[in-house]
């Protein structure tokens, strides 16, 4: 009966209450996507870094992963240390460079040298792997096969190539002379999703030991980065192994997912405080919006109230009412304001992830089911509250003093 009665009194005014139920949307949407921004970053960027199972990055001393272009010397004793490791599954050496190339409409391209059986930098997605080529000589050898590499699908648009189709890249480049002190033919032999270059970046990938030749003798023996897989993903057993490698390893940097992310996080505060904010903003919004509809509601119906009051109605059963007229606006802007935020922050990703330098796979709004319905619930919870001070002053109305107002007015 009670919630007939609440119902009916909404409807009394149904362009006052679509409008109140819009307004609560707009601030649930609101609400809802400054809390897939504030938590969404951290879990994507999480999600990221685990995509191929490697939670410790090695990098050179004082420096993030391709955080700059210094290398790391004696790369293949760190990689054999790391992979004698009883608690380390398996070690990725990688190595950046910007290689030249020299038949297609792109003149170089950043090209990442690899192992193919442990590399976690792509996922293939047509197409065949890159191959192992030891030597530069090997390849220029008459009748061996070229080495093949994966490229990404930017790479492939802006140099007007597909795979299968042959190219000749080089490093040395004399600006003067237009040579390269080394160089090779290679195939494209298929196309990857490259997970931690940005979208907009053309990227090469071929075998580490065919880079490292290209490059020349300065690089035979060095790498960018090594990513190490722990035996036990737990946190604990991954703290120990990057305290092992601090300890063994003194001229590298161990950092760990965990430690990653709170890097990243430090960069990324801004978005974090300005999700904080505009939430706070949203819970605001939706308990003025409520509060104001109800007192209206129950300003306008003094003399009903009083009549009900009059003919037996508890001081409680009027409190229920109004308290449920707030209730159920406050549920039916929520609903609304779930799918339209929902949309929204799908295409504030997109825009967002538009951004240069951001890798391809990372993503601001992320939906997380415990931070997402706790936000909602609390937006119900502040708009539910917000229809007590009119409830209890609905309650409340002198019966008298109300009657005689209706009467005379």
């Amino acid at each position: 009966m009670r919630f007939l009665m609440a119902s009916a009194t909404l409807r009394r005014h149904p362009a006052r209450t679509t409008l109140a139920m819009l307004g609560i949307a707009v601030a649930a949407a609101l609400l809802l996507d400054m809390v897939m921004l504030a938590t969404g970053m951290s879990e994507s960027f999480r999600s990221l870094l685990l995509t191929r199972g490697y939670q410790l990055r090695v990098s050179p001393k004082g420096t993030l992963p391709f955080d700059s272009e210094a290398t790391i010397d004696g790369a293949g004793a760190i990689v054999r240390a790391l992979r004698a490791n009883p608690d380390i599954k398996a070690v990725s050496p990688s190595l950046g460079a910007t290689l030249t190339i020299s038949d297609s409409r792109i003149p170089s391209a950043f090209t990442l040298g690899l192992e193919r059986e442990v590399q976690g930098d792509y996922t293939l997605e047509a197409g065949t792997d890159i191959t192992r080529a030891d030597s530069v000589a090997d390849v220029r050898a008459a009748g061996a096969p070229l080495p093949r590499i994966v490229v990404s699908q930017t790479f492939l648009t802006r140099a007007g190539r597909a795979v299968g189709d042959t190219i000749t890249i080089s490093s040395g480049l004399d600006a003067q002379l237009r040579t390269a002190a080394r160089s090779s033919r290679v195939v494209i032999g298929g196309m990857g999703r490259f997970i931690y270059v940005p979208g907009e970046t053309p990227v090469m990938a071929l075998d580490l030991a065919l880079l490292r030749q290209l490059l020349g003798p300065g690089f035979r023996d060095r790498m960018s980065l090594a990513m190490a897989e722990s035996r036990l993903s737990d946190s604990a057993s991954v703290e120990a192994v990057r305290a092992w490698i601090a300890t063994t390893q003194p001229r590298v940097t161990a950092i760990s997912t965990e430690t990653a992310i709170r890097q990243v996080e430090e960069r990324l505060s801004y978005f974090r405080q300005l999700a904080f904010v505009l939430g706070a903003i949203s819970l605001g919004i939706g308990f003025l919006l409520v509060a104001t509809l109800v007192t209206l509601s129950v300003n306008e119906r003094r003399g009903e109230i009083a009549v009900l009051r009059a003919i037996g109605t508890q001081r409680l059963g009027v409190l229920q009412q109004v308290f449920l007229e707030g209730l159920m606006l406050t549920t039916a802007g929520i609903v609304g304001g779930l799918a339209l935020g929902l949309v929204t922050a799908q295409w504030l990703n997109g825009i967002l992830r538009d951004f240069p330098g951001l890798p391809s796979a990372f993503d601001f709004f992320v939906w997380s089911p415990d931070a997402g319905w706790r936000a909602l619930v609390l937006l119900l919870t502040s708009g539910t509250l917000a229809g007590l001070l009119p409830a209890w002053r609905a309650a409340s109305i002198p019966i008298a003093r109300a009657l005689r107002e209706e009467a005379i007015g």
